[in-house]
């Protein structure tokens, strides 16, 4: 059944689970749209928490990078630390595995061309099935962002929005959580500048 399922890449709330990867104080100044990027990763946090889909959060070199920023609002959360590109730590495989080995994942965070882009290849090669949030991942200039972006898609990742998501996820307006996301659909999304790489993805 799931395999006909991943085929089309239609996402569930049973066997997924929500990365957020590197949102930190020092990429602020640095990343193309970070505040809206944040924005939308902080809306499907929420979407996950009311949903009850796991998440798990990483941060690169919090020494040096800072921690992960407040508006994320990630408190509750504790981070995987990590120097390598790839999420997939020792510690994050272990999570994985303590969730049972969920073969859905919905990837956030920056950067497209490093980071993002190492964890989806990793994950990819294991078999699982990657939905890459494209207006809630980012880099220091668009150019990288779109060759990453396009260079995922070729390698089998999905690509999809905040909203697309979030109304995947329930549905059918009868969900019995479809309120709660709903008020997290009250407003569009943020512009992130995707539609002017949209003809070249």
């Amino acid at each position: 059944m799931f395999s006909s399922v991943a085929r089309i890449g239609r996402l569930s709330t049973k066997g997924s689970v929500l990365l957020l990867c590197d949102m930190q104080e020092k990429f602020r100044p640095a990343i193309y749209q970070f505040t809206n990027i944040v924005s939308n990763a902080a809306r499907l946090l929420q979407a996950c928490q009311i949903l009850n889909i796991p998440q798990i959060l990483t941060e690169q070199y919090p020494k040096g990078l800072g921690p992960t920023v407040p508006e994320l609002g990630a408190d509750g959360l504790k981070p995987h630390e990590k120097t390598s590109f790839s999420m997939l730590t020792d510690s994050v495989k272990s999570s994985l595995k303590t969730l049972g080995d969920p073969q859905q994942i919905i990837l956030c965070g920056i950067e497209a061309q490093a980071c993002i882009a190492c964890t989806t290849f990793d994950l990819l090669e294991q078999g699982m099935e990657v939905h890459i949030v494209a207006d809630a991942v980012s880099a220091r200039s668009q150019t990288d962002r779109l060759f990453a972006l396009s260079r995922l898609k070729q390698s089998g990742a999905f690509l999809t929005t905040t909203e697309g998501v979030l109304l995947q996820l329930v549905q059918n307006a009868k969900h019995p959580n479809f309120k709660e996301i709903q008020k997290l659909l009250a407003h569009p999304s943020p512009d992130t500048g995707l539609l002017a790489l949209y003809s070249s993805l």
